[in-house]
């Protein structure tokens, strides 16, 4: 199970839809082979001010020119089918907007396994890389999915 994918997901709004930023690190065999981050559109590039002053720093001029998430999906796409998927706090929030995203542009929900280092190690992202001394970017998509993967690494040599 030391190949899998890490993802993280920035939303534009409280909406599980607003998808503004995707962050994915591939890990195979143990080893990051590849990290991707991609600004996407929001629907209606509709941005909580809340959103981009106090969490993310992503706002609407930051993606006005960005591809709609349908768009990105296919790059996305063999990175989430078919593999485990690893997010923090996966089951409350990253596959929820995968999932709610994913019909809101009538497109399959994939297969996958997914794992949640929130549920393994019962502590926000924040205060579990302190502890584990790796680098964090917070609420930024690719730095998040890349703590989440050194996390899940750490896992498994348990």
């Amino acid at each position: 199970m030391n190949t899998f994918t890490a993802i993280d997901f920035e939303t534009a709004t409280g909406y599980r839809t607003s998808i503004c930023q995707v962050g994915l690190v591939r890990v195979e065999q143990g080893k990051i082979t590849e990290r991707i981050s991609l600004f996407v559109q929001p629907p209606g590039n509709y941005y909580w001010q809340r959103f981009t002053d106090d969490i993310h720093g992503i706002s609407a001029e930051d993606t006005e020119d960005a591809p709609l998430f349908c768009e990105v999906w296919q790059q996305v796409a063999p990175f989430i089918t078919g593999q485990h998927v690893v997010a923090h706090n996966g089951f409350a929030f990253d596959f929820n907007c995968l999932r709610r995203t994913l019909e809101y542009y009538n497109i399959a929900i994939p297969d996958y396994t997914g794992h949640c280092t929130y549920q393994i190690f019962r502590d926000n992202l924040k205060s579990l890389c302190r502890k584990h001394n790796i680098t964090l970017h917070h609420h930024n998509a690719l730095s998040d999915a890349e703590a989440c993967a050194e996390l899940f690494l750490r896992s498994l040599t348990k």
